[in-house]
């Protein structure tokens, strides 16, 4: 029996996890749980075959929680499911050393296939994302990759937020550090870019949100 560990803020999300998987032959739930602090709590004392996280957490990114779980223990199998478009984070997923990545609005039978092939040790992304992660692999072998790969886990999180349309202090308040600390994550963010300005700024986040390509 494999024991399902689901990381989400959403109690509802989380709700309707359980009672989706909990309906599948081979799968039990061995916990729900809302941040990821209560994620590594169960996993130091009582680790599942897989977690399913989110992203968006309130203590914690979810990329950051994918390597600090794989820290921990690395014969951990995690997989995202997040409402956050694919091509914009499934390549930083599995480098992060998740398992695969699935949007909260795909069909219910591709998640439930997505667990599976993860615990059995494979990886599942879209085949759209397949194909992208093989190009960009291919194009930073000819040094062609994107100039958003050049941003931290921080500093994309950062971009995406901008690109979805909020300010500053919004994005300080939701990530729980200082105006200061994400005026100089904006000025990095610029310069690793490439950007003028605030205004271009704004301009390539959006484009990048809507179309995940960078240009």
């Amino acid at each position: 029996m494999n024991r399902l560990l689901i990381v989400d803020d959403h109690p509802l999300m989380r709700k309707g996890l359980v009672q989706l998987l909990g309906l599948e032959t081979g799968l039990r739930i061995h916990g729900d749980v809302g941040t990821a602090a209560e994620a590594i709590a169960i996993c130091l004392t009582d680790p599942p075959d897989l977690v399913l996280a989110d992203l968006s957490l309130p203590d914690k990114n979810g990329l950051e929680l994918i390597k600090d779980l794989r820290a921990l223990n690395p014969d951990l199998r995690i997989l995202v499911v997040s409402m956050h478009e694919e091509s914009l984070y499934a390549a930083r997923v599995l480098k992060a050393g998740a398992r695969g990545y699935v949007m909260k609005e795909e069909a219910p039978e591709n998640l439930i296939e997505a667990v599976r092939t993860v615990l059995r040790g494979g990886i599942f992304v879209s085949p759209k994302v397949s194909t992208k992660i093989l190009e960009e692999f291919s194009n930073q072998r000819k040094g062609g990759d994107s100039p958003v790969t050049r941003l931290t886990d921080r500093e994309l999180e950062i971009f995406r937020m901008i690109g979805e349309g909020h300010g500053s202090r919004d994005i300080a308040g939701k990530l729980h550090i200082s105006v200061r600390t994400i005026g100089a994550h904006r000025a990095h963010i610029k310069e690793k870019l490439g950007l003028r300005d605030a205004t271009e700024l704004v301009h390539r986040a959006v484009g990048w949100v809507k179309t995940g390509e960078w240009g």
